[in-house]
């Protein structure tokens, strides 16, 4: 008997494993201010301690908070060398990618992955002598190559070393023409999408989420996107000639009722929505709480992600 009931337990936590999408773990949540904790996320397939990090704009600190809540195992050291597997940075704001640079000389040999403007500008202006020193393996002498690039096309997937993901990139619009990015991330059936910062289309006079919601709607109406991270940085009270790229709470219902509209509201209901990047200043994310949850007419699954705090995706 004793034998049957651990066979059973073994097999409740393996459908339990297998029921679960993602693993997530934020390890910066804010979009300015609060140099400790910016946005990276580290998503991981559940139990297999292998991460992979979504912009990188906090990392120590991030790792420490996550060691601390018992989301990472392991000592700081050993989370960012061994289960950091490698990074995908949206855009080239700091907020996004001063813990990548700053944790340069402590890391280990992995990839960056972005969009070919985003490697350029740390190619240009991050990774040189005047800022700090080259540890990738393209562009300013001498060439330290730590880091290899891996350069994102729409639509086109790209195995993430030593993890069981792929990944594809996205073009989007942070005060038009300057380039953020996407990341959809593919494990198995299942897809998690991360954006960078990104105005909406009517703001930013672009295609760009329109282009992206055109792509990943057939994934919504097979249940295979199983959750979305997007910023909202201000609350609706902020002027749309004051947003600088970036969403309110009105906007962002504005552009997943175009995603609405390309697989219908049944689809969409219960989907998880990641709020990231709120600004700290002041109560904003509160009002941007607040305002999310009050007007859902979407019936979408709003989820306000705390550092260090480990997200479970069905």
């Amino acid at each position: 008997m004793k034998k049957i009931a651990l066979s059973l337990f073994a097999l409740c936590v393996y459908a339990a494993s297998q029921a679960q999408s993602f693993d997530l773990i934020p390890l910066g949540i804010y979009g300015g201010e609060h140099e400790d904790n910016l946005s990276a996320y580290l998503v991981g397939a559940p139990n297999e301690n292998a991460f992979f990090c979504l912009d990188a704009g906090t990392v120590n600190a991030g790792i420490r908070k996550a060691i601390e809540l018992k989301s990472l195992n392991g000592s700081a050291e050993e989370v960012l060398k061994d289960q950091v597997k490698g990074y995908f940075v949206s855009h080239g704001h700091l907020d996004h990618l001063a813990g990548l640079i700053i944790n340069s000389p402590a890391d280990s040999k992995k990839d960056i992955f972005g969009i070919a403007p985003v490697l350029q500008i740390l190619q240009n202006h991050y990774f040189i002598t005047d800022t700090w020193i080259n540890f990738a393996d393209q562009g300013q002498k001498p060439i330290l190559g730590k880091y290899h690039y891996n350069e994102l096309k729409e639509g086109v997937e790209t195995p993430i070393q030593n993890t069981s993901m792929f990944i594809s990139g996205y073009e989007l619009s942070h005060v038009n023409p300057y380039k953020s990015s996407a990341a959809l991330v593919r494990k198995g059936n299942d897809y998690l999408l991360y954006l960078g910062d990104t105005g909406a289309d009517r703001v930013e006079k672009s295609d760009k989420l329109d282009l992206l919601w055109k792509n990943i709607a057939p994934l919504v109406k097979k249940k295979q996107l199983k959750t979305i991270l997007i910023e909202v940085s201000f609350p609706n009270s902020q002027s749309e000639k004051l947003l600088f790229g970036h969403l309110t709470p009105n906007l962002l219902t504005e552009e997943l009722t175009k995603l609405k509209e390309k697989t219908g509201q049944k689809n969409l209901e219960g989907l998880n929505i990641v709020v990231t990047h709120r600004k700290p200043t002041g109560d904003n994310p509160e009002i941007i709480k607040d305002e999310l949850l009050k007007n859902n007419p979407l019936k979408v699954n709003y989820i306000f992600p705390e550092q260090g705090k480990k997200i479970s995706l069905p």
